[in-house]
C-alpha cells in the first residue's frame, strides 16, 4: 500500500515538474494539474496537502478551496530534478 502511494505523489511532481519546464514562471492551476496527473481534483488535493506537508508543494487556495495555484518548492524542485532529469 505504502509504495501504491509514493508512486501516486511521485505522478503528481512529475506531472508538475514538466508544467512549470513547459511554461516556467506561470502559476499552474489546481485544474491543469488535475489534467495533467490524471487524477480526479478530489484525490489531487489530499495528495496536494501531503506533498506540502513535506514541504515539497506551495499550495495558494481560492475562496472554498475550490480553486488555486500550485508550484514545487525549492525542496520540490531539487527532488524532482532528481528523480525525472
Amino acid at each position: 500500500m505504502e509504495d501504491d502511494v509514493i508512486a501516486a505523489l511521485g505522478g503528481v511532481l512529475e506531472a508538475l515538474w514538466r508544467i512549470e519546464a513547459e511554461w516556467p514562471g506561470k502559476p499552474c492551476s489546481l485544474a491543469k494539474l488535475s489534467k495533467q496527473a490524471q487524477r480526479p481534483m478530489s484525490v489531487l488535493r489530499r495528495q496536494l496537502t501531503m506533498l506540502e506537508e513535506a514541504g515539497l508543494v506551495t499550495l495558494a487556495l481560492e475562496d472554498g478551496g475550490v480553486a488555486g495555484n500550485v508550484a514545487l518548492s525549492a525542496a520540490g524542485r531539487q527532488m524532482a530534478a532528481d528523480m525525472f532529469p
